[in-house]
This record gives structure tokens, sequence and C-alpha cells, in this order.
């Protein structure tokens, strides 16, 4: 199989696509003359054709990277064991793999990480309320969480390459946010910019997942989530505060375009994975991506000598819908993973951002409460250097669940504070930053490790289903917000350290151990 099944229809996309965005550039230019602002400007007919041109690049890409037919016949036609040798060390080809990744998931996590700082800028031009303008963020999460599922589903059926690239050309045709004249178009875009980005994050994980050897998949998958992230937030930060003061909070919308346009330069970089490649019965493509990885056939074949016999187990399912993950012998992991993922969404985007007025009302004053959340987020850095450790070398699943325990017990903590009105900046401080160092670790090993234990038919969708159900706790805790249930400290500490606590006994009982085994054996492990 060729990098694209149809090279100009692909390649005719992308033109479209940056034609279509580039059309939103001299609207946007004409902003110079009033400082940026272009609030009740009428659209050109420059804007709405460019706006026809990028959905048609969407089309024509995606026509570009539909994969040929199967083959048939494939067992035959390959070594018994056809995945990446798993013994070989790692190597120049495993290090720009991810490298790559690593520049994708923080491009990835830029985007609405630059929610925050539009924020300010877009509240004072359309004169709206601070509150008002949440309805970015929250039109950004949902986008978000429908995105998580569906590119996950795509990844399934079109390969983890063709989704990675197709949600960055939807990345870059989303630009076009930074050059809406109306706030009700800039919901509409960045639902779209969420959708687009939400996918990328569980993709990352599953491709690096079915590429790289077993002993070092954990720590690499783990060290991959808080790499990107935090690369993706300092890339976000260090593009308002250049850019902003120069062209306005639109600037950051309009970085889609050019940071979407990397990973597509990087293309050549991005392998299909070699396990999805076999499963859809392309097995010579897949030995030739294996080869690049275990160091040429004679590597292989060395591997299939130490490891005599038939294959572990057969991956070469059809693709399968949602609900199989929720019924047979996957099941009970993911409704453990769900639950914790809703929890982890409800504590992270509510808990944590009501977090400083409830401080206050323990009496800690405004400055002092900030003050205490960055010297907190700076004691939990190190936590996640004993999250990669941990995962590669203790347990995997049992590291996840010490996590959403130690969530669940900060929780109750602050319930405790909170009922017996104690007012100890120690106190205070410690439970914060354990939480942060808690709440870190759930997300951090989280996705990685749906993307470890799910077959290569439902990889790529369990990964996205479980990075979903984190987004929707989110949009959960913004409808319980406007309730007030994160006003009351004890109440919303009590009733989310339950989700937490349920998902830590569930995957206690119903996990199983990834590190350092090979994918095929972990499903053979899952066999009923």
């Amino acid at each position: 199989m060729s990098m694209f099944h149809k090279p100009a229809a692909f390649w005719s996309g992308c033109l479209l696509i940056t034609i279509g965005v580039l059309s939103h550039g001299p609207m946007f230019m004409m902003g110079r003359h009033t400082h940026w602002q272009m609030v009740h400007m009428p659209m050109t007919p420059e804007m709405w054709v460019g706006m026809a041109l990028i959905p048609l690049g969407l089309v024509l890409s995606w026509l570009g990277l539909r994969p040929p037919p199967s083959s048939s016949g494939t067992s035959g036609a390959a070594p018994r064991h056809f995945h990446v040798a798993d013994g070989v060390p790692l190597n120049r080809e495993h290090a720009k793999l991810v490298l790559v990744l690593i520049i994708t998931l923080a491009i990835d996590v830029m985007k609405p990480a630059t929610l925050g700082f539009v924020m300010p800028g877009l509240s004072r031009e359309y004169s709206i309320e601070r509150s008002h303008a949440g309805l970015l963020a929250l039109f950004a999460l949902t986008g978000t969480t429908i995105g998580s599922v569906v590119w996950g589903r795509i990844a399934d059926r079109m390969g983890r390459r063709a989704a990675i690239l197709l949600s960055a050309l939807m990345f870059i045709g989303t630009a076009i946010c930074g050059a809406m004249p109306s706030f009700e178009w800039n919901l509409a875009m960045c639902f779209l910019m969420g959708a687009s980005a939400g996918g990328l994050l569980p993709i990352t994980f599953t491709l690096m997942a079915e590429t790289v050897p077993a002993r070092h998949r954990g720590w690499l998958l783990v060290a991959l989530g808080g790499l990107g992230t935090s690369a993706g937030y300092l890339l976000a930060a260090g593009a308002a505060a250049w850019l902003e003061p120069l062209f306005s909070w639109r600037v950051l919308w309009l970085l889609g375009l050019p940071t979407g346009a990397v990973i597509l330069l990087l293309n050549h970089y991005i392998p299909e994975s070699p396990r999805f490649l076999w499963a859809c019965g392309h097995a010579q493509q897949a030995l030739a991506v294996l080869k690049r990885f275990a160091g040429g056939r004679e590597a292989l074949e060395a591997d299939d000598r130490a490891h005599p016999g038939p294959p572990l187990i057969d991956e070469s399912h059809p693709v399968a819908g949602v609900r199989q993950l929720l019924h047979g012998r996957h099941a009970p992991i993911t409704w453990a993973l769900l639950a914790c993922g809703t929890g982890w969404g409800l504590v992270n985007f509510g808990f944590l951002l009501w977090l400083p007025s409830n401080l206050e009302a323990l009496g800690v004053d405004a400055g002092a409460a900030s003050a205490l959340l960055a010297k907190s987020a700076l004691y939990a850095l190190p936590g996640i250097a004993l999250v990669v450790w941990l995962y590669h070398r203790w347990s995997s699943f049992r590291t996840l669940v010490a996590f959403i325990a130690m969530t669940a017990l900060v929780l109750v903590g602050f319930a405790v504070l909170a009922a017996l009105e104690l007012r100890s900046t120690a106190l205070t401080t410690f439970a914060t930053a354990a939480l942060l160092i808690a709440v870190s670790g759930v997300i951090a090993m989280l996705i990685p490790y749906a993307a470890e234990i799910y077959p290569v038919h439902l990889r790529g969708t369990g990964s996205g289903v479980i990075a979903a159900s984190s987004k929707f706790g989110g949009i959960f805790g913004a409808g319980v917000a406007l309730l007030g249930f994160f006003d009351h400290l004890l109440l919303s500490a009590l009733v989310l350290a339950l989700p937490m606590a349920l998902s830590a006994i569930l995957l206690s009982r119903s996990g199983i151990e990834t590190r350092g085994v090979r994918l095929e054996e972990i499903q053979r492990a899952l066999s009923p």
C-alpha cells in the first residue's frame, strides 16, 4: 500500500482547504484599521466561497486516503508472528515516531488550550459577559467528546494514519474561526475545532501502542501524554504572549493553518499501524512497516524462530460497533474506565475550577488561593515522573487503580476539611497538591491503558470512547455548576468521590496487567 491510495485526490483536497482558509485573509487584514476588531463586519463573497471549498477539500482528501480493498489469504502469506518484534531495542525509527507524535499531540493540545487566552479579548470585542463567552468552551468540549468517538471509529475503519491526517486537515479548516465576524459563527467553528482535535489524542496512543516494542510500550505511552500535553500548553501560552498583543485574540485561531500544516509535512514519518494492516489483509504492506521498526527481514525471521508455533491470537476481525465494548470480555474494564473518565472530567473541569472560591470560603484570601493552586501545580509536576516509573516498573493497572483511589481519598479529605471548617493553610496546601498529582496521574494513564487492552479492530474506538468520557464529565460538570453544585464543597467532594471509588473497585477486580505484555497476549488473557 502506498502512502496514499489516491495521492492526486488527497493533495488536491489539501490545496482546496488551504485556499479556503487563505480566502479569509483579506477580511482579517481589513481589521488592521480597526485594531483587529471585526465584529458586525459583513462577510465577503470570497469568505463564503472559501467556506464551501473547505468541506469539498475534506471529501477529496478522504477519497485519497481510503484504503484499497482488503487482500485475501493473508494467514499463509506472512510469518507466524506478524507484529512488531517486541524484543528489539528502541531504534532510530521508534525515536522518529515518538518525536513526530509528541509534536502532533502538542499541536492537538495547543488548540483547545488557547481558549483561556481567547476569552478575555473575545468578550470585549463582542461586548458579552464572561459567563456568556463560556459557551465557547462548552461548544469546544462538546466537539471533543463527539470527535473522540467519531475519529476512533474512523481509525478502526480507514487506519490510524489516515485518521490523523484527516483530523489535521479539519484542524486547518477551522482556522477560519479567527476571521468570523459574529459570536455565533465562532461557536460553530469552535465546535468543529473541538471535533477535529478530539480524535488526535486517542489515535496517537493507538498508533504508538501498536508500533513500539512491548517492554517499552507502557512508559512511552504515559510519557507521550505528559510531554505532549505540557508542550501544547507551553505553545499556547507562548503564542498568546507573543502574537496576541500584535494581532488580537483572533490570531490564535488562525494558527490552525500553519500548525496543522506541520502535521501534513511530517506525514512521511507517520506510518500505518502494522497490526491494522495485517488485520485488514494487507500482509506485504504490514511486513514493509515492520522491517522499518524491527531492523529488517532478518530481525523478523529471528523473532519468528525465537517464538515458533501458531499466532498467539487471530486479530483479523471485521470492524465492530461501539456496543461491543460494553458486552462480553471487555465490558467490565470498559465500565470501570468509563466511570473513571466521567469522574475525572467532573473533578478536573468542575471541582478544580471552583476550588479557589471554595478555598476562600474556608478562610483563604483570593490572592493566597491563586498562589496556593500555582504552588500545588508545581508540586504536582514530579508526580508525572512517578507515574511513568510505577507504570513501567511496578504495574500498569495497579498504578492506575492507586491514583484513582488516591483521587477519591483526597476528595473525602476536602469534605472533612469543609465539615470541620478547618482553616489550616498547611492542610489545604497538602490536599490541593495531592489532588493535582492524583488527577494528573489518572489522565496520564487512562487513555494509554485503554489503547493497550482492546483488540486491533476496536482499539481506536475503545480509546476514543474512554477519551470522550473524560470530556463528557466536563460537560456534565458545566451543567451541574449552573445549579450551584460546586458551591458546596462538602457535598461536591463526597459525591465526586463516589464514581472514582467505584471505578477503583471495578478496575481492581477486572483489570489486566499490560506491563511488558504483548498486545496479542493481552487479548488471549481476556479470551473467555
